[in-house]
């Protein structure tokens, strides 16, 4: 496992609070968050992700000036679990090492499909979460292909956009969404 950084990861570290008990606070109210946009989407009420974080909505309104400020904060915060999650499997057999990646890039679509309903795709916040997980994911599937385990008639992009778009339903469960991203992803695999 590399520590690299990335351009969100400033991002998420500038957002994030130093004390211990407002950091504790800030990580609840992403998870709330994450949790109500995933269940009710962008109009979920700030209210409730108060609520469900165990917080006031003073302290929600503290870390999070406005609504916009939320959906930013999280959307950096998913991104930053991506790259971290790209350097965690990077040690993984090159097939093994991207569609674990590609399996949780395909979770944090549910929170994105959310935050992109609520936030202008010309922030500065896409663009840097953006590269960041161009950069991260990168590499795995160049590896991938470089070991003869994924198509070269293909980049980066291709794949991402594929993936996004299986997997930008709405499915009955996650081993639905599992199954269709596989059936999907033997299409990338180059077979021997």
């Amino acid at each position: 496992m590399t520590d690299r950084s990335f351009p969100v990861s400033e991002i998420v570290a500038t957002r994030r609070p130093h004390r211990k008990d407002a950091a504790r606070n800030y990580d609840a109210l992403l998870a709330a968050a994450r949790e109500a946009f995933a269940e009710q989407g962008a109009e979920a009420s700030l209210e409730d992700i108060a609520r469900r974080a165990g917080v006031g909505i003073g302290t929600l309104y503290r870390n999070f000036p406005t609504r916009r400020h939320l959906f930013e904060s999280l959307y950096a915060d998913e991104v930053a679990a991506l790259c971290r999650a790209a350097d965690e499997v990077a040690g993984l057999a090159p097939w093994e090492a991207l569609t674990t990646w590609l399996g949780r890039f395909a979770g944090y679509m549910t929170t994105k499909r959310a935050v992109r309903e609520a936030l202008d795709g010309e922030s500065e916040i896409f663009a840097a979460c953006r590269d960041s997980m161009h950069a991260a994911g990168t590499p795995l599937f160049e590896r991938a292909q470089r070991a003869g385990e994924a198509r070269t008639d293909m980049d980066f992009v291709d794949l991402l956009r594929m993936v996004a778009g299986v997997t930008g339903t709405t499915f009955d469960d996650d081993a639905q969404r599992e199954r269709v991203l596989s059936i999907a992803l033997d299409g990338v695999r180059v077979t021997r």
